[in-house]
C-alpha cells in the first residue's frame, strides 16, 4: 500500500486528509500517482496542478519524478510561510 496524505488548503479543497492505494503500475512513480489522482475529476486536477504545490516522499521533499514502492508515504501540501 501507498499512503497518500494531503495537508492545509490542499486537504480542505479536496475534502480528504489521506488515501491508501495499492501499489501498482498506475502508481509506480510520483508522477504516475499524481496523474492517477488528477483523473479523479476536475477539482482534483485543479488542486493538484497548483504551481507551487510541494510533494514529499517519506518526509523528504521531492522535485521531479521518483519511483514509489509499497510502504511509501506521499504528501501533497502548499508552500509554508512563517513570520
Amino acid at each position: 500500500m501507498i499512503q497518500v496524505r494531503f495537508f492545509a488548503r490542499v486537504r480542505e479543497a479536496l475534502g480528504e486528509d489521506s488515501l491508501q492505494l495499492a501499489h501498482s503500475a498506475e502508481v509506480a512513480s510520483l508522477d504516475a500517482l499524481h496523474e492517477h489522482l488528477c483523473q479523479r475529476g476536475a477539482k482534483w486536477r485543479e488542486v493538484l496542478s497548483e504551481v507551487n504545490l510541494l510533494r514529499a516522499v517519506n518526509h523528504d521533499v521531492v522535485h521531479g519524478d521518483q519511483a514509489l514502492v509499497a510502504g511509501d508515504e506521499v504528501a501533497f501540501y502548499p508552500p509554508v510561510t512563517g513570520g
